[in-house]
């Protein structure tokens, strides 16, 4: 591998890490990656010229404040968007020829095509935790880099999708983000309450969801 591979091939993993976990220090990067913080600058200080990252500073108990990284904007051009322009475009031509309804009939179809796929992959009668599992491997698999953490709460967890690959189709259409949602609740089922915590279209740097059991059957079922 040369030079430039390798150098790319390190500035792709930071991009990850950020992606994929948020902010975060260079000494940190540093020891995930296996380089000296000293390294890891020189990569970061590429980056921020490029403008795919920037950083923000945050105060420590002593010492200097330390500078914490973070993905841009112009950095989603690095992750899957699943051709933003053509499904903006068309979802605008399908509104034009067949309207509000004819939209939702659309919707609609591709919902009961996901239930339909996803049941087949994840059976009813399966734990919660194996369950979100099941869910975040689909789900990563269509390029949304999902991902399960613990919840503040005992026994809830954190379904979060570190990225949207059709992030400018759910702007033009909010019905999609809707569906989503009515999604997760039929797959995981009635003793589970979700609710959706952090939206990328509103701002945040993922989707997340707080799934939570309404009671012992789910967590066993």
């Amino acid at each position: 591998m040369t030079k430039k591979n390798t150098l790319e091939k390190t500035r792709s993993r930071i991009l990850m890490m950020l992606k994929q976990d948020g902010p975060q220090e260079a000494s940190h990067i540093a020891k995930q990656i296996g380089v000296t913080d000293m390294a890891i600058r020189q990569h970061l200080y590429t980056l921020e010229e490029q403008g795919d990252i920037t950083h923000y500073t945050t105060p420590r108990p002593k010492g200097r404040p330390a500078k914490v990284w973070q993905l841009t904007d112009q950095a989603s051009t690095h992750f899957p968007n699943s051709h933003a322009e053509f499904s903006t475009g068309l979802i605008s031509s399908i509104e034009q020829v067949f309207g509000q309804s004819g939209m939702e009939k659309l919707l609609e179809v591709r919902f009961q095509e996901q239930i339909k796929d996803y049941n087949t992959q994840i059976p009813a009668h399966t734990p919660l935790k194996n369950k979100l599992e099941k869910l975040a491997a689909i789900r990563s698999r269509e390029g949304y880099m999902a991902d399960i953490l613990p919840g503040k709460n005992t026994g809830d967890y954190l379904f979060v999708e570190n990225n949207c690959p059709v992030c400018e189709a759910a702007k033009s259409c909010t019905g999609i983000c809707a569906r989503e949602l009515d999604l997760f609740r039929e797959i995981l089922g009635e003793d589970v309450t979700i609710e959706r915590d952090e939206h990328i279209i509103e701002g945040a740097r993922r989707c997340a969801y707080v799934i939570s059991p309404s009671s012992k059957a789910a967590i066993s079922a």
